[in-house]
């Protein structure tokens, strides 16, 4: 009897035990999920969705699912040894790519994107018992949907708490943006500015660029006046919602401009704050402009004659390399579907026939920023109609949060959709197949897509003969000898001592081909660099970038024909002073006006020091292109013979073309 008794009280423990697991499972739940993030960490803005063990009990999440898909309850699977432990959360980033780390502790990846349309996640455990289901309406960029904390019903947050205990109101829905009637722009001596949002909304405003919050003061029904230049931003707030994004409008009063303007307005936090601040260098070891923050900003551009042809939010990254370091900072826009339109629908380039961009670029011209200001525009702009991709450019001024910040070059910025477009490239999944590089290429330098093939063509070309018509027709397939036969020769006749400003990509089903950026160190001197980079032996030490595919093209008598031939065409066309000193003029009309106020607002040059070199380098632009024959002739051991055959006519021209006036 005793011996029954025991067994009896072995099975109702054994039951207990699996009613207090059943009863754990259960109080696991998809607390909060952002479906439109556009707060970027470490460069990534994924989608996430938060789990909360809200039982007393550790719960084992071991070959659990997650999905949005009921035909796939596991998308994503726990690894062994997941767990949540009562009270805590864990975060599944739903990364929308491929990746190798399923995560573990509190942080996992899945490789889906949770759609803002609206659909349905599912919490699965690993005998295909459904846990938690959560059916999303339509998401609102940046805003959360999830559980407040305490209630029963799903809704969206003011504020996203992920990782942390929820709100405790949730709303159905947001605030309409208001709308500020009255035209953003220049006027003299004041403005007064009208506003109006949805029944009900209180309209809050602020001109600092911070963001209204519901401390900021209210919009006066009678309208607001502005007396100087003013970056206003207008919230809309409501009991009974979550509150508005916020409209942005510059006001430039007497400031009329002599070039196009781009106005940014975004919070302090995100620009100058020592700790987090992207535009200072901060406290920490690392400086805040090298960590590559992107925060949210307010852009607007107005052409010269004062029509504004953009006003969006999108997203703001600080630009470049060791430049960063100059107080004037070059800036990287992009449109971001989760703060506003996906395309930036407007077109500032003149030898660009788009109908909108993804990104572009604020350039502070990074090392010329206290010599010309312009080597990089005009260098650039000459290999227009040439058959190789270059960076367009517009002379700027920018204003932040209203504050007149000089002089930039707004430029194409260099990524995957600068290249689609330009190529002609417009489906998704082929734009993000482009493969771009920089330097030799390495895993260092893949900016995107792959460089597999990249490595493998230039390691051929170092071991192959290509005179084998089956080694020429193997590398053929894959290069665009024009393309890089035209890189080369601008840079040599430029003389850009920055040699390592070398890129390279393939769109997929094409061949690979060369992009001409960033040639600002140029026409300094009148000595070989770098030709000593771009010719030499196949076995020579790497330097910068591969030089093996343009001189394994050289031991093919054709090909060298066809690159001497080549750079000859442009020097007698491209690099005429007649063509060159346009193209300079061209900038210097623009630019000469406008540097006193930016001199004076940086004060790191002096407008007689930059007529010294302007002059100097028009100098170096005139009469280096005749020096570029010897050059070639010693570096390449021609004969006199072909020194005459390729470049006798175009010495001639030179010498009559680029003579001193």
């Amino acid at each position: 009897m005793k011996i029954r008794l025991n067994r009896i009280a072995v099975c109702i423990c054994f039951f207990l035990f699996i009613l207090a697991c059943a009863g754990a499972q259960a109080e696991v739940i998809i607390n909060e999920v952002m479906a439109s993030n556009g707060y970027y960490t470490d460069g990534h803005a994924w989608d996430w969705a938060e789990l909360y063990n809200n039982g007393d009990q550790t719960v084992s999440l071991s070959g659990w699912g997650f999905t949005d898909s009921k035909k796939d309850l596991y998308k994503f699977t726990f690894p062994d040894g997941a767990k949540l432990k009562s009270g805590e959360y864990l975060t599944i980033w739903c990364t929308g790519e491929e990746n190798d780390k399923p995560g573990k502790g509190d942080t996992f990846y899945a490789d889906f994107a949770i759609s803002s349309k609206g659909e349905t996640l599912r919490l699965t455990d690993a005998d295909g018992q459904e846990i938690a289901k959560l059916k999303m309406p339509e998401q609102y960029g940046c805003v959360s949907y999830g559980l407040p904390a305490g209630g029963s019903e799903y809704g969206f947050f003011e504020n996203a708490t992920r990782g942390k205990k929820n709100e405790k109101e949730a709303f159905a829905g947001r605030a309409a943006e208001p709308e500020i009637l009255t035209a953003a722009g220049f006027y003299e001596g004041s403005v007064t500015v009208e506003a109006r949002g949805e029944e009900g909304a209180v309209l809050r405003y602020t001109m600092d660029g911070e963001t209204p919050t519901k401390k900021s003061k209210e919009f006066p029904a009678e309208g607001l006046l502005i007396k100087k230049t003013t970056p206003l931003r207008v919230k809309a707030f409501r009991e009974d919602a979550v509150s508005s994004t916020a409209a942005g409008a510059t006001y430039f009063i007497d400031d009329a401009p002599q070039t196009s303007i781009v106005s940014l307005i975004s919070d302090d936090k995100y620009l100058f704050s020592k700790k987090t601040g992207m535009l200072v260098k901060g406290t920490g070891s690392i400086p805040n402009y090298a960590r590559g923050y992107e925060y949210p900003v307010h852009i607007e551009y107005f052409t010269k004659d004062g029509k504004q042809e953009l006003s969006q939010t999108g997203t703001m990254t600080c630009s470049g390399h060791s430049a960063r370091i100059n107080s004037q900072k070059s800036i990287a826009l992009y449109a971001r579907k989760a703060w506003g339109p996906e395309r930036f629908a407007f077109n500032p380039f003149p030898t660009r026939d788009y109908d909108s961009y993804k990104s572009i670029l604020l350039r502070s011209t990074n090392s010329d920023t206290y010599a010309t200001r312009l080597r990089d525009v005009v260098a650039s702009s000459l290999a227009e109609g040439q058959d190789i991709l270059y960076q367009d450019y517009e002379v700027i001024q920018v204003y932040i949060n209203g504050r007149y910040w000089g002089h930039y070059n707004l430029r194409e910025k260099i990524n995957k959709y600068f290249v689609a477009q330009y190529e002609g490239v417009t489906d998704e999944k082929e734009i993000d197949s482009i493969d771009i590089l920089a330097r030799t290429g390495t895993d260092e330098f893949l900016q995107n897509g792959d460089n597999k093939d990249w490595l493998e063509l230039c390691d051929f070309c170092k071991k192959k003969d290509l005179n084998d018509p089956e080694n020429f027709a193997w590398v053929e397939e894959r290069l665009d000898i024009d393309s890089m036969f035209t890189h080369a020769a601008f840079e040599i006749i430029l003389g850009n001592v920055d040699f390592t400003n070398v890129r390279i990509y393939r769109i997929p089903g094409g061949k690979w081909r060369y992009l001409l950026f960033d040639v600002e160190a140029c026409w300094r001197n009148l000595d070989p660099t770098p030709i000593e980079y771009y010719i030499k032996p196949l076995n020579a030490k790497i330097q910068g970038f591969r030089h093996e595919p343009l001189n394994a093209m050289f031991k093919v008598p054709e090909m060298k024909a066809k690159f001497l031939t080549r750079v000859s065409e442009l020097l007698s066309t491209v690099f005429r002073w007649d063509n060159v000193e346009a193209h300079f003029d061209k900038v210097i009309d623009v630019l000469k006006p406008i540097l006193p106020r930016h001199i004076e607002r940086w004060k790191n040059m002096k407008m007689e020091n930059w007529k010294k070199n302007i002059h100097a380098i028009k100098y170096y632009a005139r009469v280096r292109p005749k020096k570029i024959p010897e050059m070639l002739k010693k570096a390449m051991k021609l004969t006199q013979a072909e020194v005459d055959e390729y470049f006798g006519e175009t010495l001639k021209l030179l010498e009559e073309t680029n003579k001193r006036q």
